[in-house]
């Protein structure tokens, strides 16, 4: 079981770091499924492996040059705002915001493969406001999901802009503020996470080793076929959470 948390961190890693999403989505899954963990557990050891990952992600991402700084600067104070933010409320409001939030996945994955498919290569508009309210909720909805942020913040952005390793790059940069700012809230409010000290020491060497192999990967793959990987994976993955939450 142990090295299957590190495959699972190696992997969720790999993809999130390449595709922008799905490390929180794919950790916290198997934590609860697996494991049995609760939601607010899982998602606090989700977020605890993930500072590691997540900040040799950003390493990496700034050194292949996928980041925008001008826009990870937007991005970062509201992220951990919300971040921070979610991860208080998480056993209150987290559930009812599932249903909500994978309708407006679906709707993106969508675009994400239209702009895929389109010719034109202009972007749409990023406003601060935009960008901004975009990363509170984000983090919000990352810290009450145990994922969101990449499935959030990544695939607008991608929708938003006419290069996708960029747009990927810097959410991952700014993840890892984020994830501390969570991390932190967690470790202050959360009783029962050193029970699974083990898991979470495979997870993070798993997500460590995949973060560098992942920024270059953002960097050399064609960008059409990431949008429409990207746009695959946003679509499935809500239209299954979608499913669940109905029934």
């Amino acid at each position: 079981m142990l090295y299957l948390c590190l495959l699972i961190g190696f992997v969720g890693q790999l993809i999130d770091g390449t595709l922008g999403m799905a490390y929180g989505v794919s950790c916290n899954t198997f934590l609860q499924t697996i494991y049995g963990a609760s939601p607010l557990i899982a998602s606090s050891i989700v977020h605890f492996s993930e500072i590691f990952a997540s900040g040799i992600s950003a390493f990496a991402h700034f050194k292949f040059k996928n980041v925008d700084k001008s826009l990870f600067i937007k991005l970062v104070i509201p992220g951990v705002i919300g971040g921070a933010a979610g991860a208080l409320l998480l056993s209150e409001y987290g559930d009812h915001l599932k249903g909500a939030v994978s309708v407006y996945l679906i709707i993106m994955g969508v675009l994400i493969l239209i702009k895929a498919f389109r010719n034109k290569k202009t972007k749409g508009k990023t406003n601060r406001g935009m960008i901004c309210g975009l990363a509170a909720a984000g983090g919000a909805l990352d810290a009450a999901g145990g994922g969101g942020w990449g499935p959030v913040v990544t695939s607008t952005l991608l929708f938003k802009t006419k290069e996708p390793s960029k747009a990927i790059g810097t959410a991952n940069a700014a993840e890892f503020f984020v994830t501390l700012a969570e991390s932190a809230v967690f470790a202050a409010s959360v009783s029962g996470i050193g029970e699974y000290w083990k898991e979470l020491v495979m997870m993070v060497i798993g997500g460590a080793a995949a973060a560098p192999i992942a920024a270059v990967l953002c960097k050399k793959i064609n960008q059409k076929i990431l949008l429409i990987i990207v746009g695959l994976l946003v679509i499935g993955l809500n239209v299954y959470n979608l499913i669940n939450y109905i029934s």
